[in-house]
């Protein structure tokens, strides 16, 4: 396992730019920089004040162009109109544009975002995904009124498989893969995942993702293979080489291949606190060194684009980055592909907005992802280089690095999506041999961390209990950016090509029964019991956290001790998109398997858990550090003080000595007991308050139930807010969870309810209750709501006085609406009424 490097000089970074120009390259040592360049590279190291030195950046040898390409780029790029150069460098999300639209202002690029699938659901079957692509094609190589058209090329998200479509594989997320430690693997997966997509008609998948996520509060750290570069940069062109076919080969953007974006350029893993869209406040050696060392070996393997990250540098915002985005990307790196923008990124620059942001363009950005605010976008940047704000060299530029990738990658030439080779081939998805491998792929990251008595692998024969919420669930063991961008709540019926974890296990053993709430009766029958549970699914910011300790949500892992006492022993399989400190967890099981989000093959788990004629063992590796305590972050290998439970590398076989003794269960942070006043934020309820319709839970937004749809809207950020219309008298809308918790304390405590809330449309005012049901008409106060977002403030003891029960709070919020009414709400949470301003509406 190689080992991080905690301070690199220059020539330590060139030698990583050839290194990676094979899957095994990886830097071997530190070594001096030459003479002249040791005071620049010193200033370099200690700089953090956001000064970039290109000239330290590597260089790297990218692909070099070919003439007949840029011949024919040449041709295309002197018929094009002004108008349509601009079209060409706008990228539109498929839920805000239409064909009409891309050839009216021929736009340059269709994205899918993790909800836009056509049809109404976050994902769709081939056909329907199908008949969009053909339109969105269509429409973009009608002549009428230009001299050349330029076809459209259609990108989407494809992170662990092609995750938006109906019965293709979901793989174990990047997490896991960095455990299996076998860039090999990685390189099947995804020629496997490139096939998938051209099934369904697709040109570009948004991926690699090439962060090092340094901090593990990130709520992207699933997306990132390791905290060590150096695994990341030895997966980095076997990723682009599986995905668009080795450049120079026939093989390159042939059938079955698609399009790469490296992303997110760069420093998104290094954020401060993990904060996502954050400051990566580090040195440019760091940024460099552990940030910037994957990109190197991407480029070296030919990835025709490159994704800007969220994130800033030393404070300033990466979309708005000329010396890393030009200068060191463009100019050092030699990078000759385009650079495309993350979803509205731009407008996130000061002085620009998501409709007007000359800066971006200037700065090096070739195409903007604005999904829903394209048009005036367009409009604004017409009008930039029309006045030379947007100079017309940087203009033609950007659009010749577009046509560069739309000519190399054989997009200019192609038939309709569905006319192409693979398209509509159904049978490709999820065939045996896709699911072969991702079984393979579940079983190689899997890490072993605890194996008290040897307890593992089991025999056939053990009466084996199994429970948990992870258990019979796919969505749960697949995550985020599953069918939807933030996943879960999907019944297995949607994964018609998987299997559930539980599926596997009563494959392998003969006497294997699944129990979500074991009796003591079924306990006393039991040898064993395997209990599945973990984090549930989110993506991005909404994963953010302000610690590192498990809170347990749909399965109470406190009954793990009990399951001990009655006899049987206990393995347990922790689901997660991060390690998290679980030492009670630990303690109360026999064995511990660390299987992050393996995704739709759940035999991959079976394979290990029991003794089979494959004779199949852990492998895994853990590929991140394990906290020790709830506090310890960031942990990285080669830190100072570098103290984890389990280091980066560990991991067990059956033939190791898998004894553990007791682990400290204090929790260092106050994370726990803020979580448990968290009901709402970021656009997720909070473990294990849901929402539902007052009884049921919702599942995955956008939901309807009678008299009741409620959908993500966006306040702060994207989808961080609920909207939620009431179509009958009388219907309810509530954050609620299945067991109770004891908020007496903070009923005493001058505690209030918060939230922001706004009123969309019909009468702005709603009634509000917590802790009682729909029918508790005495527990109700009316709340008025203003057009704008504003906080609302209801004192808790109000409630009590009404007669909640508030020793055994179920119902965190429950809103009763009227016909015609939509409102949106935010952040709902408990606070402390420090000015005694918090009252019982009205």
């Amino acid at each position: 396992m190689p080992t991080l490097k905690t301070k690199l000089a220059l020539s330590a970074s060139l030698a990583l730019a050839a290194g990676c120009a094979s899957p095994e390259g990886a830097r071997t040592g530190t070594t001096e920089a030459p003479a002249g360049e040791a005071e620049t590279v010193a200033a370099a190291e200690a700089d953090t004040a956001g000064t970039v030195h290109p000239e330290l950046w590597p260089e790297v040898q990218t692909p070099p162009l070919d003439p007949a390409v840029e011949a024919r780029v040449d041709q295309v790029l002197s018929q094009l109109t002004l108008e349509q150069k601009v079209g060409q460098v706008i990228q539109a999300d498929s839920g805000s544009v239409t064909p009409e639209d891309v050839k009216r202002y021929r736009l340059g690029s269709v994205l899918s975002g993790g909800n836009s699938a056509p049809g109404g659901k976050p994902y769709a079957d081939t056909a329907a995904w199908l008949e969009a692509a053909d339109a969105y094609f269509a429409a973009s190589l009608d002549p009428e009124g230009v001299e050349v058209a330029v076809p459209v090329i259609w990108g989407i998200d494809a992170v662990h498989g092609h995750n938006n479509l109906t019965g293709a594989v979901i793989f174990p997320h990047n997490v896991g893969l960095g455990a299996a430690n076998d860039p090999d693997l990685i390189e099947r997966i995804m020629e496997a995942t490139a096939t998938e997509l051209s099934v369904s008609g697709h040109d570009w998948t948004f991926a690699p993702t090439l962060a090092v996520p340094r901090d593990d509060r990130w709520g992207r750290t699933y997306e990132g293979f390791s905290e060590d570069p150096e695994i990341v940069a030895a997966y980095a062109p076997r990723i682009v080489r599986g995905l668009q076919g080795e450049v120079g080969t026939d093989a390159f953007m042939g059938e079955g291949r698609v399009i790469t974006s490296a992303k997110h350029f760069v420093g998104d893993g290094g954020t401060q606190g993990g904060v996502d869209q954050g400051d990566a406040r580090v040195s440019e050696a760091e940024l460099r060194d552990v940030h910037g060392a994957p990109y190197a070996a991407a480029l070296e393997a030919g990835a025709q684009t490159v994704m800007a990250s969220f994130s800033s540098w030393q404070g300033q915002r990466m979309h708005g980055n000329e010396a890393l985005l030009t200068d060191v990307l463009k100019g050092r790196m030699s990078f000759r592909g385009f650079v495309v923008g993350d979803w509205n990124g731009h407008g996130l620059i000061p002085g620009c907005t998501n409709t007007d942001c000359p800066d971006a363009l200037n700065a090096g950005l070739d195409m903007y992802m604005a999904p829903d605010s394209w048009k005036g976008l367009y409009e604004s940047t017409l009008a930039h280089v029309q006045d030379g704000t947007i100079p017309m060299a940087r203009l033609d530029d950007a659009v010749r690095r577009v046509l560069r990738v739309k000519v190399a990658s054989g997009v200019m030439d192609e038939v309709r999506p569905s006319e192409r080779p693979l398209a509509g081939r159904t049978e490709l998805l999820g065939s045996q041999e896709h699911r072969a491998l991702a079984r393979e792929a579940v079983r190689k990251s899997l890490v072993l961390l605890k194996n008290q008595g040897g307890l593992l692998p089991l025999d056939p024969g053990a009466r084996v209990l199994v429970t948990g919420d992870g258990a019979d669930s796919i969505a749960k063991a697949a995550g985020g950016w599953t069918l939807s961008w933030q996943g879960g709540g999907y019944a297995n019926e949607e994964f018609p090509n998987g299997q559930s974890i539980l599926g596997g296990l009563l494959e392998a053993g003969a006497d294997v029964a699944y129990s979500a709430d074991p009796t003591e009766a079924e306990l006393a029958e039991a040898d064993v019991v395997v209990a599945v549970y973990g984090e549930d699914p989110y993506a991005e910011f909404q994963g953010d956290r302000e610690d590192v300790d498990f809170v347990p949500n749909g399965f109470d892992t406190a009954r793990l001790a009990g399951f001990r006492e009655a006899g049987a022993r206990v393995v347990s399989v922790f689901l997660s998109g991060r390690p998290l400190h679980v030492n009670p967890e630990i303690n109360a099981s026999d064995a511990f398997v660390a299987a992050f989000l393996p995704g739709s093959e759940g035999g991959g788990v079976a394979d290990l858990l029991f003794r089979t004629e494959e004779a199949f063992d852990f492998t895994g590796r853990l590929s991140f550090s394990w906290p020790r305590t709830s506090d310890q972050t960031p942990l990285n290998q080669g830190d100072p003080g570098y103290d984890p439970l389990f280091a980066l590398g560990y991991g067990l076989s059956y033939a190791d000595d898998g004894d553990l003794g007791p682990l400290d269960e204090e929790t260092r942070t106050e994370g726990a007991a803020s979580q448990k006043g968290v009901f709402f934020e970021r656009g997720q309820a909070q473990a294990p308050w849901e929402l539902t319709d007052g009884e049921t839970p919702l599942g995955p937004l956008p939901a309807t139930r009678p008299g009741l749809a409620v959908s993500a809207t966006d306040r702060a950020a994207q989808e961080d807010a609920l909207q939620v219309a009431f179509e009958a008298d009388g219907a309810v809308f509530a954050i609620q969870s299945g067991y109770g918790q004891d908020f007496s304390r903070e009923t005493t405590a001058a505690m209030e309810l918060t939230f922001d809330a706004r009123s969309v449309a019909g009468e702005p005012s709603v009634s509000v209750a917590v802790g009682c049901s729909a029918d508790q008409a005495g527990c109700f106060v009316p709340v008025a709501l203003g057009s704008d977002w504003q906080p609302v403030r209801l004192a808790l003891s109000c409630f009590a006085e009404a007669g909640a029960e508030m020793g055994d709070l179920r119902r965190a919020l429950v809103v009763r609406g009227r016909a015609g009414q939509t409102i949106g709400i935010a952040d709902v949470r408990l606070v402390p009424d420090d000015d005694g301003q918090a009252d019982c509406g009205g």
